[in-house]
């Protein structure tokens, strides 16, 4: 963009600049592109719908923004002069509705992995597809770095007053009226005082030393790139209980929002088994100190840390007053760049402060389309969008409130958030029932899995075998020999291959000497080698004595002498501590061994090529 194109340049809001370096780092997936789709049906003008969208885009700045990053101490954004985004106009009248369908689906997905170059502008696409004489699909793809959705229904009420004015034969310029552009609240960060946000963050996260745990989620291996794979489940309340919440908070002095944070800290407490939890809320960001803020247009938003201890002996009433105050406390901080915020915090470096968001969802986009133009009907209204959290609730407030989750589904199962989403119903519902119940005897599991688990699992009324585990467990070989029997880090072994190697194991105890009854000590860090081991050890007929290495020395060496142990089993991370374990019990005989890869029954010790190290065993 030459100079004569280029109307003003300025900083990145801290929200910005955390969304560019999330667009950058994985600029296929999608991440950060919105989509807000609707239905047009009547007589559409599609040269004056054209013409409404210019006249709202040379109105708004930030639609004629773009990025530059490169070459610069730090990134800017700048706005053109003139900037044309023509109508992207397709015919579908010659297909039927299935087929239609087929393609908008494949035509959404591409456009969002499509994305943008961000140093060019338009940073915004409009398509507008004709599927039947009268009805149009209409759908408008911009990045997140230029609005957020309180916007979104200001820009779509400029194209839609523009159209209506056009229509009329009147100057559209008189019936829009100019707001703030967003450079004045750029400007207005730069005036806020940072040492006092500062301050408030270091004492706020002080002591946080970790994210909250999922525990219900999927280990990652480092080969898969994060939020490549976003999934989306969503559940409703009912208008009974949406209206319910509504008028507790209200009676409470409290906000819906407020519910349901409460409700999300309860369940995700629940879930990591911490009292300490830490997630982010995105709170407006439009300052009340700044004049008019609240009807301009750009990206205002900020994501936040919420830090709220659960304890499960307080009343709910007192504990969701305090999370009030919370919240209008960290609103006078709302302006802190997340990134300053993860620097204040004693969580590691390397370390995500949060892996979960809440994001309320309060703007009126269907309210504004349905009421702008007389002659046509607006129908269908869709948002989408992707962030860059393995896990996001958006709440939709409306006659029924709707609970939203965007996920990593590498991360988590489909079945798994469907699990989550009713668990939070359950809190929120739970929450009805009394103010001042303490906040254990709020309930997490719904109707059916409490059948499950205080009835189904607890039918006792059956034989039990008498078995022993390592025969139970070549059972399970003989039914599934290919299924996934144990993963640790990037191994997996099948049922076949484990018990492949526990024979292996077992019957090289058995040519050194172990017999009915001999005592094995297992001195291994937790890995797919400790369970062949132990496996091994019973299929030799031996018992096993789990020596834990990360136990004092005295430990150690106390029970070896009091268990009397003939063999060790110990691996190359392990074997420092032999001389430890076989002290004053004679020299020892080392018997190296390790778990051949193809998972051979032979009994020939043989070298663990993947891993590099060895299993031992020692003889006391």
């Amino acid at each position: 963009m030459s100079k004569k194109q280029v109307e003003d340049i300025y900083p990145l809001s801290p929200m910005q600049q955390g969304m560019l370096f999330h667009s950058l780092y994985a600029p296929d997936s999608g991440v950060y592109i919105i989509r807000v789709s609707f239905e047009i049906h009547g007589n559409l003008d599609i040269a004056a719908f054209e013409q409404a969208w210019e006249f709202a885009i040379n109105k708004n700045p930030v639609l004629r923004t773009a990025f530059v990053w490169e070459k610069v101490e730090k990134p800017l954004q700048v706005v053109g002069r003139k900037v044309k985004v023509p109508i992207i106009l397709i015919d579908w009248l010659s297909l039927e509705l299935s087929q239609q369908n087929q393609q908008l689906e494949k035509l959404l997905e591409s456009q969002q992995k499509q994305g943008f170059n961000l140093s060019k502008a338009p940073l915004t696409r409009l398509i507008l597809i004709r599927k039947q004489p009268q009805v149009y699909q209409f759908i408008w793809i911009y990045h997140h770095l230029l609005l957020d959705g309180w916007s979104v229904p200001f820009v779509l009420q400029d194209v839609l007053t523009s159209y209506t004015a056009i229509n009329k034969d009147e100057s559209v310029n008189q019936n829009l009226i100019k707001s703030r552009p967003y450079k004045d609240y750029i400007a207005w960060l730069q005036q806020q005082n940072l040492s006092a946000a500062e301050q408030f963050w270091r004492n706020n996260l002080a002591g946080f030393l970790a994210p909250t745990p999922f525990r219900v989620d999927k280990t990652l291996g480092n080969s898969i790139k994060p939020n490549s794979n976003n999934q989306k489940q969503e559940i409703q309340l009912s208008e009974e209980v949406t209206s319910q919440l509504q008028t507790f908070a209200k009676n409470h002095q409290l906000t819906i929002n407020n519910l349901i944070q409460a409700a999300f800290a309860l369940m995700l407490s629940r879930y990591s088994g911490e009292k300490d939890i830490v997630f982010g809320v995105t709170s407006s960001g439009r300052p009340t100190s700044l004049v008019n803020s609240e009807s301009m247009v750009g990206l205002f938003i900020n994501t936040l840390p919420l830090r709220i201890q659960v304890d499960g002996k307080q009343k709910l009433l007192p504990w969701l007053q305090q999370l009030q105050k919370q919240q209008v406390e960290l609103q006078q901080y709302e302006y802190s760049p997340l990134i300053e915020i993860q620097r204040w915090s004693d969580i590691p470096r390397g370390l995500p402060l949060f892996e979960s968001i809440i994001v309320f969802e309060n703007y009126p986009v269907e309210t504004t389309v349905k009421s702008a133009i007389k002659d046509l009907n607006l129908q269908n209204i869709s948002t989408n969008e992707q962030n860059n959290f393995p896990l996001g609730l958006y709440v939709v407030l409306d006659s029924k409130i709707t609970l939203r989750m965007l996920y990593d589904g590498f991360r988590f199962d489909d079945a798994t958030v469907v699990r989550i989403l009713g668990h939070l119903q359950n809190v929120l519902s739970g929450m009805l029932i009394d103010s001042e119940q303490v906040l254990s005897e709020l309930p997490l599991l719904t109707p059916e899995e409490q059948q499950q688990l205080l009835v189904e699992w607890n039918d006792t009324n059956c034989e039990y075998s008498n078995l022993c585990i390592h025969q139970l467990f070549e059972r399970q070989v003989e039914r599934t020999p290919e299924k996934i029997a144990v993963v640790f880090e990037s191994q997996q072994l099948t049922y076949k291959q484990l018990n492949q190697k526990a024979n292996q194991l077992a019957r090289y105890l058995q040519s050194i000497g172990v017999t009915r009854e001999t005592r094995v000590g297992i001195c291994l860090e937790r890995s797919e080698k400790m369970l062949i081991g132990l496996l091994g050890i019973l299929k030799a007929g031996g018992t096993y004595i789990p020596l834990d290495p990360a136990f004092p020395e005295e430990r150690l060496r106390f029970m070896v002498e009091d268990s009397g142990v003939d063999i060790f089993v110990v691996d190359s991370k392990t074997s420092p501590l032999t001389p430890l374990l076989i002290k004053e019990r004679g020299t020892g005989t080392t018997f190296p061994f390790s778990i051949e890869e193809k998972g051979t029954e032979s009994t020939t010790p043989l070298l663990d090529k993947e891993r590099g190290d060895k299993a031992q065993l020692y003889r006391g």
